[in-house]
């Protein structure tokens, strides 16, 4: 991905304001082509209002925002159709098949009734939707309804996609499959991908980058493994046959110093929070120089809930670059 490549989301100082609240607060983003990008955070936090704003469905407040290089204000007809939305909850006429529903797509959206119907079987076969095409909408299983609705908001060929909390209510073999779409679309045919997700393995396996939100402000945005690296260190727990040589490994790591920490102790694991690069290695030949040897070993690594619970859940945190 160029970082020279003109942002397909620009956001600058975007905010909007209810009656009683402030919903969004001077939002400041950047999403690349090709990118999948998530947005995080506490129901209430922003993240549906910001959809709705890139999408051209709600005016904001303040602030500006170009999203496949037309402004979402001053051109939301050109936004409209460089896009394509799935909301949360499908919003497709249940009594509808999805032949019906693409080919209809493609009419709205200016094709003739050829280029329709080219477009829906290219779509139907990309989603693998064949066996269900003719079924009425209504009586397809949650995750057949996902693939439609994606269908649909890709029979124009956009440039970004926003799909605000796409996979709830899904099974985890059938939001599984609709990750995998997703990545095709970015990765096969450079589509910008913006979703909005409570899902953090979601957020973790799917997105190039995630923005975290709180009360409406962007409190950090990076790369799922950059924010886990700052949420904390690894930490080794090695597993001793005897409290014995836990013990004596225990203390000879204690007195290493500042260089590892030993975090935890049982008597016959110790674990030992690793604060910088390549201390796991020297742990170990420290401990085999004594002649101690461990039963077994598990690294843990920060996850992103670790991350999301110290930004979104707490008052304090700082934005990441």
């Amino acid at each position: 991905m160029s970082n020279t490549a003109t942002p397909s989301i620009r956001a600058l100082g975007l905010g909007r304001d209810f009656a009683d609240r402030t919903a969004v607060d001077r939002l400041d983003l950047e999403v690349n082509p090709g990118e999948v990008y998530g947005l995080l955070g506490p129901n209430g936090s922003g993240k549906s209002t910001t959809v709705r704003m890139l999408t051209t469905m709600l005016r904001p407040s303040r602030g500006s925002a170009q999203v496949a290089g037309a402004d979402i204000t001053r051109d939301p007809g050109a936004v409209r159709r460089r896009t394509g939305v799935v909301l949360q909850g499908t919003a497709l006429d249940p009594l509808m098949s999805a032949r019906e529903l693409l080919r209809l797509q493609g009419r709205l959206q200016s094709l003739t009734s050829r280029q329709a119907r080219v477009r829906c079987a290219e779509l139907l076969t990309a989603f693998d939707s064949q066996a269900f095409a003719d079924t009425p909408v209504g009586k397809l299983s949650g995750g057949q309804r996902r693939r439609v609705d994606l269908a649909v908001a890709l029979v124009q060929r956009p440039d970004v996609l926003f799909l605000d909390e796409p996979t709830t209510g899904l099974d985890p073999a059938s939001r599984r499959g609709l990750w995998d779409e997703i990545r095709a679309l970015a990765a096969g045919h450079g589509v910008t991908v913006l979703l909005t997700t409570q899902y953090l393995e979601e957020a973790d396996q799917l997105c190039d980058r995630v923005g975290i939100l709180r009360a409406g402000r962007l409190i950090a945005s990076a790369a799922p493994h950059v924010l886990k690296g700052e949420a904390g260190d690894r930490v080794l727990t090695l597993r001793f046959c005897d409290a014995s040589a836990a013990g004596r490994a225990r203390e000879l790591l204690a007195a290493r110093g500042e260089q590892l920490h030993v975090a935890e102790a049982a008597p016959l694991t110790v674990g030992i929070r690793l604060t910088r690069p390549g201390a796991d290695g020297e742990t170990l030949l420290t401990l085999a120089s004594a002649g101690l040897h461990a039963e077994s070993l598990t690294v843990d690594e920060p996850s992103l809930e670790d991350v999301f619970l110290r930004l979104a859940l707490t008052p304090e945190g700082v934005a990441a670059a």
